[in-house]
């Protein structure tokens, strides 16, 4: 009957308690619906708002730009006015100076003169100085007038220009000053010698000698002076110029500041810097004026000073020469001028000048020419004559009309022979220039098409020197005609080529130009050589005179060419009677003389010079400038021909047929390296010691290859990169793009050939010429290198060159034959003969291409053949990790490196990580934007990247680009912050179409190439050749193509489209109607790629932004004319410019990417493109090491909060149990956490716009702010929960606190009566003590009589008796349960559902399995009902309430609805009754400790036995009440009783909150987020090599990952306890002392205010200590306390209080914490709660656990390396072998895999749907040699525990057995980094 009743009661509880749980779970779901609309509210809120902030922050862009446009062009102007007036300044100065210089030359000279009548010049000089003396005073007064009128209306203006006015006073204190010396200096040179000639007339006869000495004397004074006067003059204008600068900059400053004015402030911001432009402008020409008037006045006194003192001294060479060097502004560089300098990217290259000042004349022809601009000669100087006219038209006189007095007027202006002569500007920066610049200098001139220099004079030693290597690079390619009409091609290096050369020379001075007159004979259409009428030329010059400069006539192979074969021209400058040296050896080696002089005369001074001429027997042709006559053969060989009066095309036409007359006859030719067999000719290359050893070295090397066949040099020489880096490219592919069903034997084999491959490689002998390679690299200086490299590749070009030149040829006539033989299609045998001959010498011409680029692709085959089996190569005089540093600074200094093999058509992606590795060490992780250019083959790629940067990549037909090469632009350090890089990387590719690869080479390979060049971008130039659209189509689909791609994997690169060779690019309707083409085809190739990469796009621009009036560039064509005597087109040169400063404008507004960025980026392109899946593999490692970052970032803000808010609960914890408030509002709790979330707000934020990541984080910063709102709601949602929680129950269990408390207040009482009692027998201790135990004894025995003890508890034995009562006929208490955890299969606990006769035939033939997802739905139910019964057993609050059965019944009611709920939802099962017993049973087990545990705790807190304990405590006051000890005192002992367990308690909380937090920092395991604990996790199961953990870890990793975060927080105590536990314990217990006895002090202090009893002076005591501590007025409502004296009671207080907290610390401990705490408050308990909270779905496969540490994230869940299949049980159907299998690879393959008896096919696995296409598995090799290592090592264990095997297609390759333990860890370690 009882048990009916009791069974009653319980189901009525279940149903009260499942009406409650459902109306919760609807509660639950009504929340989660609104919490689901505020986010979309919120999501479309954010998505409008940043639509909004987008557009203002567009518009706010557009305003700036506008504004810095305008602000620019104002700088430009103030710039150029600026330059102007500094070049004004300048050759003002340097004009008086030399004129000064020359006049006192004069006055000098005049000395002896003026002796004879001094008294008369002196009286008449000093008449006219007094005169200039007053002009001058008046002058100054009018000046100083003017100036203070300019002063006035400047102040006027509001004190704008104040800087400017004080500059101006300083100019004109300084002109002043400058006056006064002129005065002084008058005085001094004029005056002064007047006198010291008096003295010496009147001494003459005592000593003649001393006015000679005295004379010295001055003119040594006068130098002296002269020189401190030029310093003074430079010091001066310095200032100026500082000063001017400064006040530029000020001005510049308040512009901006006025321009970032917005709002109402915006018209006048508009205004005012236009106002304050205009006013500038016009100051700066006032003040530009006025020194020029200053100057000219100061000028005119100078020339009255020294006028009529005679002729002028003419001013030395050499000092000339200096000054030329010095208006150029190259004395500073000379012989410093390097080509590393001119190379970088600077704001002058970026300067399109056509005119510039003197000072930039050297820069801007430098710039010019390396874009190949022939104008670079036709400069023009900027200089500003208005003035000087204006001057002119002010002193004319009355009559006007007089043109007499205008032409008598001298020209004040610069004068022609003022200009420097554009010859001189190329000489002066040849001269100044070092070797490569010199090198690079001249290899350009000679692709504009001029003529070179051969001899060069030394400008000051007139040493002549052959600068031989400069012509190294030089190559011409000609055509020759043969009388049967075969034309010859030839290509020659041009220091090699024998030609005949025709020698010009002048004697004396002629009226015509000799170099006009050679143009004329070579290319009328070309000033090949720089005559006298070329744009900028002037009368003098100072550094031409005896230069010797040669040029070749190139034939084109057709019948108008003016010379059969390559003739050389040499043009001797200047007079050549003057130079000797230069004449001897022109006329020597030439084969045709040609002398151009006025007329021949036997008295002339080069009568005998031409007289010899005319002996020798080489032909001579004299042009005489005086004579008539057409040409006239003297004698045989001799000509002379007429100039006077006659056609120019008449003379050109007869010099050239007689020249060709002379060749014909002549056999003797030119060879350029026989010049320097002359005597007193200084060699360049013998002269530098540099040069010359890295020639030996470099000749050195090539001996060895002297006399071998070239198509075997590299079997021979390079053994490392031929067939076997071939195969192993091949291999790799294979791997990584499986052919049908793959296994991993079969992969494993595949590596296992690529290992051996790498073995042969390694074995391989390492040849002579690479180890000579290393010590040339290693043994030089860096200079010396240099050279190394320079020599090594031109004669590696020398020695190829010939051969290579064959083979092409060869090749052409073949491909030739093939075409023929394809339109005939009647010969398919002779044309399959023919194309195999094709390919064969394609093949040989692959061979024979040996370059510097083979070199080093061999030593990144030696690098990665050595890091593969890891040693060192035998031989190998060095450790191979120092070849990566030979390569970054090769790339340093200029070089380009390989990044993909043409060849192998493969990234060595280990050489060129290394490289980029310890390119990043030698220079920091720099910043660079990647330029990549595009294109088909032979569309002038090349070409374009070497005009724009002066690069010299190979451009020749024979040596095109193949493969990917990179090379490293420098960006000044002006340029870094305006274009927010620090490097160009400029990538240069293969054409693609390549005519080589034909019948090698597919689609899919220029797929691969323009997706990897445009993915690798951060801009990519399009490079088409015409605007044909059939030439288009093509690369337009393939870029088009690989944009798309990047797009689908979040990269956005930019792209400009060039059209190379346009004919007509000026007319701008033909230009829009090509854009417009350019569009349809886009949009139409749009359409096409997105059909085959399935993407919505229906035009270019849904895949990219792009501007077709600004993205798409016209080029001119390169030639201006026919090749090969055309020069480059200067349109061509303008398009390249305005290309450069478009990529610049681009590259400023990019981010670019970090050098680390790069060489990920490398890798992740490369390693995509291996998969051929390109968006299906890409693995971006950028956004992956960011997002963990951010995930690491996410995790510390998490914990901060989560910290934050634990202080707050154990706080209002506190307040609660105090009963101090009554109620828990969000309000408060999101108040006290508001200052933790600020600063969290704050770190993310500046996380989001400071970290270098920036770019790629911001895509998640909406999402991660969302999700950190949400945290914060769900942790105060929580924390109100659980002190809700404690509200409801601290009502509950205020019964059990009242017993407890009536109990100790009551033996405080009855002791104090038998204490009051014994009072008069106070001396008779032994009868005190009988007394006292007696009556303890018998108060006890009441309490626990009147208190049930509280029993120990058996949790499994409760459990079994409740089953027992459910299910009667089970004899649960002698079953035996299995771990329903552990279990391998859930079908001996299920039934599986039979709706039809199918399935029930299916039944009895015991096919009735459960389906993969029914065991995961099962494991998944299992899991969720104990992590929901572990967080049930948390509310139950045993610790406070205690236990009872029926909680133990409310669980299990708990888990039987769950099950009913399970298996009443669509699922083909029911289960049996075990699974409800074994479950319940399993649940308990696990959660046995923790209630166990709780239990304890209350049991320690509330047992009456404890009352035994505290004997001593009551003993204690007993006695003092016996010794009548004030109540003060008595009720102070019974306070810190009360209080010890509460400090106690408080002191725990404290420190397992800061043990917690500083586990997050300082442990390894636990300083970062989810990811890094599970490395630690696999890391400690591997050292341990427990396979039931594995197991465990394996299948339930929720739990593993808690027992691991427990055992690591006892270790921690354990191991920290001395140095960081007990100082921190000790810490917290003094701090709270401190606040009890404050608190203490300040209730005293308050009752005594307040005049109150002892009642407030505890109340007020509780209130103070409510924060800290659970303690309140209750737990002494029992006790009679009548206290008096607060400050004795205070006394007490303070001195009982260290004995209570001196008996606590006693007692702290290692093992304390589990016993002194609730669960919930436990360090281990804290961070769980932490690191759980995350995602822990595990992939379908493999069982690998999400790595995403957000609960319910929104994205698929992923991992970076997943497991072996057969881990999880995965096995072949209707077999018992195990897979072997990684995820990463099966979902590239077409294996099928079950679900629910339906296949599906593995590379399409999300079609699966559910959980499967949830998942984002990358297919790559990205598997973790980890796991390797786990199937191999416990393959028996795992065949044991799935009763399978790994055989057939799942054995387990051999090479799994090669990978160690140590292996497996240091995996870990970098794959987890």
């Amino acid at each position: 009957m009882f048990r009916q009743i009791e069974r009653e009661k319980h189901a009525q509880q279940m149903k009260i308690l499942m009406d409650r749980v459902r109306e919760t779970e609807e509660l639950m779901d009504k929340l989660e619906e609104e919490k689901e609309r505020m986010k979309m509210r919120m999501k479309e809120e954010q998505q409008n708002h940043d639509k909004e902030r987008a557009i203002r922050e567009e518009e706010h862009k557009r305003e700036i730009r506008e504004q810095e446009k305008h602000h620019k062009e104002i700088q430009d102007e103030m710039r150029r006015e600026r330059e102007m007036f500094k070049d004004e300044m300048r050759q003002e100065k340097e004009i008086l100076q030399i004129k000064y210089d020359t006049e006192l030359d004069k006055l000098m000279n005049r000395i002896e003169n003026e002796r004879l009548n001094h008294d008369k010049e002196r009286k008449r000089r000093e008449n006219e100085f007094n005169e200039r003396e007053e002009r001058f005073k008046r002058e100054m007064k009018e000046r100083e007038e003017h100036q203070r009128e300019i002063q006035d209306k400047m102040r006027q203006e509001g004190g704008t220009f104040k800087q400017d006015m004080e500059e101006m006073k300083k100019d004109k204190e300084t002109v002043k000053k400058e006056k006064e010396n002129m005065q002084i200096r008058y005085d001094t040179e004029i005056k002064g010698p007047r006198e010291e000639r008096n003295m010496r007339e009147d001494q003459q006869k005592a000593c003649e000698e001393k006015p000679k000495l005295l004379e010295e004397q001055h003119v040594e004074e006068l130098k002296r002076r002269q020189g401190e006067r030029r310093e003074e003059y430079e010091r001066e204008k310095e200032r100026i110029e500082r000063e001017r600068r400064e006040q530029l900059e000020d001005l510049e400053k308040r512009l901006t500041e006025e321009k970032n004015i917005g709002g109402d402030q915006q018209n006048t911001s508009e205004e005012k810097p236009k106002l304050l432009e205009e006013q500038h402008v016009e100051e700066l020409k006032r003040r530009q004026g006025e020194r020029r008037e200053e100057y000219e006045r100061e000028k005119e006194e100078k020339n009255k000073i020294c006028s009529d003192q005679g002729e002028n001294k003419e001013v030395a060479p050499a000092e000339r020469i200096q000054h030329l060097f010095h208006r150029l502004h190259l004395d500073k560089h000379h012989n410093k001028l390097r080509a590393a300098d001119v190379l970088q990217i600077t704001e002058h290259s970026l300067q399109s000048l056509e005119s510039c000042a003197e000072g930039q004349l050297s820069q801007t022809f430098i710039q010019k020419l390396l874009m190949m601009d022939y104008k670079a000669r036709y400069i023009k100087t900027t200089v500003v004559n208005e003035v000087h006219i204006q001057q002119e038209d002010t002193d004319l006189s009355e009559d006007e009309s007089d043109i007499f007095k205008y032409l008598s007027l001298s020209n004040t202006g610069t004068s022609q022979s003022e200009r420097i002569h554009p010859m001189d500007v190329q000489m002066a920066v040849f001269h100044c220039a070092d070797g490569f610049l010199k090198q690079l200098m001249v290899t350009k001139l000679s692709q504009c098409q001029y003529a070179l220099p051969l001899l060069v004079p030394d400008p000051f030693t007139q040493q002549i020197e052959f600068p031989l290597w400069t012509f190294r690079q030089i190559n011409k390619s000609w055509k020759i005609l043969r009388n049967n009409n075969e034309i010859i091609s030839q290509t020659q290096s041009i220091y090699k080529a024998q030609t005949p050369m025709v020698s010009f020379f002048r004697f004396g001075s002629v009226s015509s130009s000799k170099s006009h007159l050679m143009n004329s004979v070579i290319n009328e259409k070309h000033n090949t050589f720089f005559h006298r009428n070329c744009p900028g030329s002037s009368r003098t010059r100072e550094l031409m005179d005896g230069v010797v400069e040669i040029a070749w006539f190139c034939p084109s192979g057709k019948n108008t060419d003016k010379f059969t074969d390559c003739v050389a021209f040499c043009n001797l400058h200047g007079d050549a009677g003057d130079h000797e040296k230069q004449l001897q050896i022109l006329t020597e080696m030439a084969s045709v003389n040609v002398v151009l002089l006025a007329r021949l005369d036997k008295n002339d001074r080069h009568a005998t010079k031409i007289q010899n001429l005319f002996k020798i027997k080489k032909p001579l042709i004299c042009l005489f400038t005086e004579d008539e006559s057409t040409v006239i053969e003297m004698k045989k060989e001799k000509f002379k021909i007429g100039l006077k009066e006659r056609n120019q095309s008449d003379v050109s036409e007869e010099l050239r047929r007689t020249i060709n007359d002379c060749l014909s006859k002549s056999s003797s030719t030119f060879r350029f390296e026989d010049v320097s067999k002359h005597s007193d000719i200084r060699v360049d290359e013998e002269y530098d010691d540099y040069c010359r050893r890295g020639r030996e070295a470099a000749q050195q090397m090539m001996s060895l290859l002297e006399k071998k066949d070239l198509t075997e040099l590299k079997d021979s020489f390079l053994p490392c990169q031929g067939k076997l880096w071939h195969q192993w490219s091949q291999k790799n592919k294979e791997l990584h793009r499986p052919q049908g069903e793959e296994t991993e034997m079969d992969i494993s084999r595949k590596e296992a050939e690529m290992e051996i491959i790498r073995e042969q490689q390694h074995e391989s002998d390492i040849s002579e010429f690479m180890m000579l390679f290393h010590k040339g690299m290693n043994s030089h200086t860096e200079h010396e290198k240099m050279f190394f490299l320079k020599w090594l590749r031109i004669r590696l070009d020398e020695h190829t060159s010939a051969d290579l030149s064959a083979l092409h040829h060869k090749y052409d006539e073949k491909w030739s034959t093939v075409v023929e033989l394809k339109k005939k299609n009647d010969t398919p045998e002779q044309l399959k003969a023919e194309q195999a001959e094709l390919e064969r010498i394609s093949e040989e011409l692959e061979a024979a291409t040996f370059g510097l680029e083979h070199i080093m692709r061999e030593i990144g085959q030696i690098y990665e053949s050595c890091s593969s089996v890891k040693k060192i190569k035998k031989d190998l005089q060095f450790h191979f990790s120092s070849l990566p540093s030979l390569a970054a600074q090769m790339m340093i200094s200029g070089f380009p490196l390989e990044l993909m093999d043409g060849d192998a058509a493969h990234v060595p992606l280990v050489w060129i990580s290394a490289v980029l590795d310890q390119l990043i060490q030698k220079l920091g992780d720099q910043r660079v934007f990647v330029l990549s250019v595009l294109g088909i083959q032979s569309s002038g790629k090349s070409t374009m990247l070497n005009a724009m940067f002066g690069l010299q990549f190979a451009v020749s037909a024979g040596r095109c680009t193949r493969g990917a090469f990179m090379q490293l632009i420098k960006v000044s350090d002006e340029m870094k912050t305006q274009m927010n890089t620090d490097y160009i990387l400029v990538v240069d590719t293969e054409g693609l179409r390549a005519l080589e690869l034909a019948g090698r080479s597919t689609r899919h390979h220029d797929n691969e190439l323009a997706t990897f060049v445009v993915g690798l971008g951060n801009m990519t130039l399009i490079n088409i050749f015409g605007e044909n659209p059939s030439e288009m189509q093509d690369i337009l689909q393939i870029v088009v193509q690989a944009i798309l791609r990047m797009k689908k994997v979040r990269l956005n690169p930019r792209c400009v489209f060039v059209h190379q060779n346009v004919s007509d690019v000026t007319a701008g309707e033909k230009n829009m109607e090509g854009r417009r083409r350019l569009q349809e085809k886009l949009d139409e190739m749009t359409k096409l790629a997105a059909k085959e990469e399935v993407y919505d796009a229906d035009c270019f621009s849904d895949v990219i932004g792009f501007d077709v009036q600004k993205d798409v560039k016209y080029f001119a064509q390169l030639w201006e004319g026919s090749p090969p005597m055309a020069p480059p087109n200067p349109n061509y040169c303008d398009n390249i410019q305005q290309l450069k400063e478009s990529i610049m404008s681009h590259a400023s507004q990019s981010h670019g990417m970090m050098l680390t960025h790069l060489k990920d980026r490398i890798k992740d392109l490369w390693e995509a493109l291996l998969n051929e899946r390109f968006v299906f593999s890409f693995r971006n490692s950028l956004e992956i090491s960011a997002y963990r970052k951010l995930e690491t970032k996410y995790s510390k803000w998490s914990w901060s909060l989560r910290s934050a808010m634990m202080e707050t609960e154990i706080k209002l914890h506190n307040k609660i149990e105090n009963e101090a408030i009554h109620e828990v509002k969000v309000s408060d709790l999101q108040k006290e956490l508001k200052t933790t979330s600020e600063e969290v707000e704050k770190s993310v934020s500046e996380f989001f716009e400071k970290d270098r990541d920036k770019d790629t984080l911001i895509q998640w910063k909406t999402s991660f702010e969302i999700k950190i709102i949400e945290l914060q709601e769900n942790i105060v949602r929580e924390i109100k929960r659980k002190l809700n929680e404690v509200l409801q129950q601290r009502d509950l269990k205020k019964k059990i606190d009242a017993q407890r408390t009536h109990h100790e207040n009551t033996l405080y009482e009855k002791s104090k009566e038998l204490a009051l009692k014994l009072k008069d027998r106070v001396n008779d201790e032994e009868m005190l003590k009988r007394e006292f135990d007696s009556f303890w004894e018998e108060s006890v025995k009441k309490i626990l009589r009147d208190t049930p003890a509280i029993k120990d508890i058996d949790i499994m034995r409760d459990v079994r008796e409740i089953l027992c009562d459910v299910y009667k006929s089970v004899p649960v208490d002698r079953r035996e349960s299995g771990d329903i955890f552990s279990v391998q299969s859930y079908s001996d606990y299920v039934k599986v559902k039979k709706s039809n006769v199918i399935e029930k035939v299916i039944g009895i033939l015991g096919y009735g399995q459960l389906s993969r997802e029914d065991k995961a739905q099962i494991k998944s139910l299992v899991t969720d009902v104990y992590q929901q019964t572990e967080r049930l057993i948390q509310s139950f609050n045993i610790s406070k309430m205690g236990y009872n059965k029926s909680l133990i019944q409310q669980l299990i009611d708990y888990i039987k609805a769950r099950e009913i709920e399970h298996q009443d939802g669509q699922v083909k099962y029911v289960f049996k009754k075990q699974f409800f017993m074994d479950l319940v049973l399993s649940v308990f087990k696990r959660a046995n400790k923790m209630i166990t545990d709780q239990h304890r705790l209350f049991r320690d807190a509330n047992d009456p036995v404890r009352y035994v304990k505290k004997r001593a405590e009551y003993y204690s006051i007993f006695q003092k009440h016996l010794h009548g000890a004030a109540s003060a005192v008595i009720f102070g002992e019974i306070l810190c009783q009360k209080m010890k367990e509460p400090i106690e308690q408080s002191v725990y909380k404290k420190t397992a909150g800061e043990i917690a937090d500083e586990m997050t920092k300082n442990c390894q395991s636990l300083n970062g987020n989810r990811s890094k604990l599970e490395k630690h996790i696999l890391r400690t199961l591997a050292e341990e090599q427990d396979f039931n953990k594995y197991m465990k870890y394996i299948h339930n990793p929720r739990d593993h990952f808690k027992r691991f975060i427990r055992d690591e927080v006892r270790r921690y105590i354990t191991e920290k306890f001395s140095v960081s536990v007990l100082p921190k314990m000790k810490r917290n217990i003094e701090l709270l002392q401190q606040k009890i006895i404050e608190a203490a002090h300040e209730s005293t202090e308050h009752v005594q205010e307040k005049g109150g009893d002892d009642g407030l002076w505890l109340k007020r005591l509780t209130q103070q200590l409510s924060d800290n501590l659970i303690f309140s007025e209750k737990d002494l409502s029992g006790v009679k306390h009548n206290v008096d004296d607060f400050n004795l009671l205070e006394d007490r207080l303070n001195k009982e209080l260290p004995a209570i907290i001196s008996d606590i610390s006693s007692r702290f401990n290692k093992k304390t914490f589990d016993d002194k705490l609730e669960p919930k408050f436990r360090p281990d308990e804290l961070l769980i709660e932490h690191f759980c909270q995350c995602c822990w779905d595990q992939c379908p496969f493999c069982g690998a656990i999400c790595t995403n540490t957000i609960e319910n994230h929104d994205e698929d869940h992923s991992v970076p390396f997943h497991r072996v299949d057969g881990i999880q049980g995965w096995h072949y159907h209707q077999t018992e072998h195990l897979s072997a299998d990684f995820c990463t690879t099966l979902v590239k393959s077409s294996k099928h895999f079950l679900v629910s008896e339906k296949s599906f096919k593995y590379n399409n696995y999300r079609s699966a749907g559910g959980v499967y296409a949830k998942w984002s598995i990358t297919p790559d090799h990205s598997e973790l040699p980890y796991w390797k290592w786990f199937v191999h090592k416990f393959q028996k264990d795992l065949e044991k525990h799935y009763s399978k095997q790994f055989k057939g297609c799942g054995e387990i390759p051999q090479g799994w057995g090669k990978v160690t333990l140590e292996c497996a860890i240091q995996s870990l370690e970098h794959c987890f980094k």
